[in-house]
This record gives structure tokens, sequence and C-alpha cells, in this order.
């Protein structure tokens, strides 16, 4: 789902209030009574394999984060909205900013397919050597080559300050447990007013 897409989606903040509770210090959404037969306390959205939890309003389909945003501020973001911690489940809007592209990806976990277990580090077989590179604002930085794997970390980290990368960018894979069998579940902890 692109930037942007939910803007002309044609849903206000107004709707979304007779439609759902968001509990800001969860990030849950609870459907309200008079909506889909709920009894109230039906926590709304499904978490799917991307992490993301989406809820399903008027037959459209939106990523939680940004129903959140639209809920607590009135709109949707113009820009990215970016999961502090990594856990694209987490939707408590203390745990959401609003960012850039270019910040979006100054915080990002490492990926499955990462071998090294750090982010911006990889083994060059062909050389011996511990590689380190960065992207930032579109351009690939190669940060240097370094006999031990101690050393390539210390360069990334100095790099990180010096490019502006969030203190939590690679610090693990993003783990999507905050909903985990709460969305398989009814949710009687959350009181809608």
């Amino acid at each position: 789902m692109s930037v942007g897409l939910e803007n002309s989606s044609g849903i206000t903040q107004s709707e979304l209030k007779e439609i759902v509770f968001y509990d800001q210090s969860t990030g849950h959404f609870v459907w309200r009574k008079r909506f889909r037969k709920s009894t109230g306390d039906d926590v709304a959205g499904s978490l799917f394999k991307n992490g993301y939890v989406y809820i399903q309003i008027s037959n459209k389909s939106y990523r939680a984060h940004r129903l959140a945003w639209l809920y607590v501020y009135g709109n949707f973001p113009a820009l990215y909205l970016d999961h502090i911690n990594g856990d694209r489940s987490d939707n408590r809007i203390g745990n959401l900013r609003e960012v850039s592209c270019s910040e979006n990806m100054k915080n990002q976990r490492i990926g499955v397919k990462n071998t090294s277990g750090y982010l911006n580090i990889s083994w060059q077989k062909s050389r011996l050597k511990w590689s380190v590179g960065l992207k930032v604002n579109g351009k690939s930085i190669n940060v240097g080559r370094f006999d031990s794997l101690d050393d390539a970390i210390k360069a990334r980290n100095e790099a990180y300050i010096q490019y502006g990368f969030h203190k939590n960018h690679g610090i693990g894979k993003t783990k999507a447990s905050n909903l985990r069998g709460l969305l398989q579940v009814r949710h009687d902890s959350v009181v809608v007013s």
C-alpha cells in the first residue's frame, strides 16, 4: 500500500470513532457495539504475515497504524509512519512517528535473508573480509572492509551516528508479538467509552 493511498478514501476521524474505539496505551482497536453485531469488546483487525495489522471498514482495508494516526490527530499522515520499536503490530500512538522515506529507512530491522546477523554487514568470501555498506538518500556508501567482525560493527555504528540513523536501526528482527493470539480471541480488558 503506497503512502497517502488512504487519504482519498473518504473516512474521517468522526466516522472512525463511531465504528471503533482506539486504546492509545495498547494500540488496539475495538469494534463499537453498534457496528458489525459486536458485543463492544471484540478486537478489530487481522495480523498479516508482513507483520502489519489491517482493519477492514466499508470494504476498504486500512493499516491499523494509519488509522491510529487519524483517530488521534484527525488526519492521515502526509508522510510515512515509523514504528519506533520496529514491531509493525505495535500501534500505540507513542510508538508511531511521522517521517520521510529516507528517515523511515534509517530505522529498519534485520531481514530474514540476512546471513551475517548484522544489518549492513556482509562477508566477502572472495576477499575474506567483512564489508560494511549503507544506503543514504538513495546513494550507496561503502564504509569499508574489515578483518574482524568487531571492527566492522564498530565502523558501522559510527557511520550510523554520522548519517543520522535511528538508535534502534538494525537491533533485531521484526516481531509481531503484540497482537499474536489477541486477534484470535475476545479481548475483555479494553473498556469502550
